[in-house]
């Protein structure tokens, strides 16, 4: 439990109520959750899958894996999300298995169990992003897929994903993120590599604020998303 940041835990924990609302603090979640399920889905095939989401929060993206025919277990150390995440079950009628618990220590009990592993705006929240990569690929089987996504560090994302998201546009929280915590692409795929790794897509996520649109594209400026495969040897 040391790869932990109890402030962005609870940070999280007291928005858990909203999470659903697709109009509250969460609404970007809800609208880019399409795009990335539908790149997860065009590069794993989700059907028939045994699929697991960390950091899966109040589980908009476990669900909609699920609801593609996967075998779905999520993993958060917020006790609130994951409450809203098992009540919205009784809603939606989706199966999700959903565990209080770290990637590393799920990963000391679940080592090779899974065929796809998605960690999606997550890593940008720990102390210690490499070693929730090395969990991932503990937990991924020889030739299974994992899927990151976090933000860049530059000026540019500076701009655009703290002044512009949280300040301007509102379309964040003040304080939802930490620049110091960004994580470069070279820097993440380093990670993946080196706990096992292989790169096979890198792909951006950009936001139009005058058409409201988010979009998959080569920018990989601000957002992005890095597809990773494991060594079958």
């Amino acid at each position: 439990m040391s790869n932990v940041d109890a402030a962005e835990i609870a940070k999280f924990s007291e928005l858990a109520h909203r999470w659903w609302d697709p109009n509250s603090e969460f609404r970007p979640l809800h609208e880019i959750n399409p795009l990335r399920l539908k790149w997860i889905d065009k590069l794993a095939p989700l059907a028939g899958r045994k699929v697991l989401d960390v950091g899966c929060g109040g589980g908009i993206l476990a669900e909609a894996m699920a609801g593609a025919g996967a075998t779905v277990s999520g993993i958060d150390l917020s006790e609130k999300a994951l409450k809203v995440a098992k009540l919205h079950l009784y809603e939606s009628g989706k199966q999700v298995d959903y565990q209080l618990i770290s990637a590393e220590d799920y990963a000391a009990q679940h080592a090779g169990e899974f065929d796809v592993v998605t960690c999606m705006e997550m890593l940008e929240h720990v102390p210690d992003p490499a070693s929730v990569v090395a969990a991932c690929a503990k937990l991924v089987k020889p030739g299974g897929r994992v899927f990151f996504s976090t933000l860049n560090r530059n000026a540019k994302s500076y701009l655009f994903a703290i002044i512009g998201a949280e300040y301007v546009l509102k379309l964040l929280p003040r304080g939802t993120h930490d620049y110091a915590k960004f994580i470069q692409p070279a820097e993440l795929a380093r990670m993946a590599r080196e706990a096992g790794l292989d790169t096979e897509e890198l792909t951006g996520m950009t936001y139009n604020p005058l058409t409201k649109v988010y979009r998959l594209e080569a920018d990989t400026d601000v957002n992005y998303l890095l597809a990773t495969r494991k060594s079958e040897t």
